[in-house]
């Protein structure tokens, strides 16, 4: 599920539509989670579906470490990928902002994290990278590790209107990772090797 303070917003003819924030969201904040409502398909269930349906797997999906799609049942599966994003995954199943996110500001992740099957030219925004890539996650994960663990310790600082939906043990682990008795998991977990 998607943080309530947000809308599906068109962003220009290039992009097509955002997620767009309603209202502030602070550095720390869980800004998805995955719920019982979101679909997931194994590999097998995909080659099953007709085209149609892996067409809109292929475009509005990403696939978690067992290399399953997931499909997000509201309009989280338009938030749009930038190399500059303010949101990131963690190896939990959230996602959180990893800056301060103003009203009327995209939520953005980096499509590297996701575990896409082919490379894909992004958008252009002045960065050095300008293509997405399925081994992303292996090259940066040190890079989004280090943008992850001070916006994960502001976790139980900030309003979480999302908290219900994270089980005791999420939250636990939030906890305890703040306290600096566990390490934060690396955002290396979610990847898929398509090999294995």
């Amino acid at each position: 599920m998607i943080h309530p303070e947000t809308k599906l917003g068109y962003i220009n003819d290039e992009i097509g539509y955002g997620v767009i924030a309603t209202s502030f969201i602070k550095k720390g904040t869980i800004t998805w989670v995955l719920d019982e409502l979101d679909r997931e398909f194994t590999p097998k269930q995909f080659e099953e579906l007709g085209s149609i349906y892996k067409d809109i797997l292929d475009k509005y999906s990403y696939r978690n470490n067992k290399g399953n799609y997931i499909l997000c049942w509201d309009h989280a599966r338009y938030v749009n990928h930038s190399f500059k994003s303010n949101c990131l995954t963690t190896a939990y199943d959230y996602e959180i902002a990893i800056r301060d996110i103003d009203p009327g500001e995209q939520l953005t992740d980096d499509y590297g994290y996701l575990n896409i099957s082919k490379p894909f030219k992004a958008y252009d925004e002045g960065t050095q990278r300008k293509v997405v890539y399925p081994d992303d996650l292996l090259n940066y994960a040190d890079v989004w590790d280090k943008q992850l663990l001070p916006a994960f310790k502001e976790i139980p600082n900030v309003e979480q209107p999302l908290r219900s939906l994270l089980t005791k043990s999420q939250w636990e682990d939030i906890m305890i990772i703040r306290k600096g008795i566990k390490s934060m998991d690396s955002i290396r977990n979610v990847y898929y090797d398509p090999k294995k």
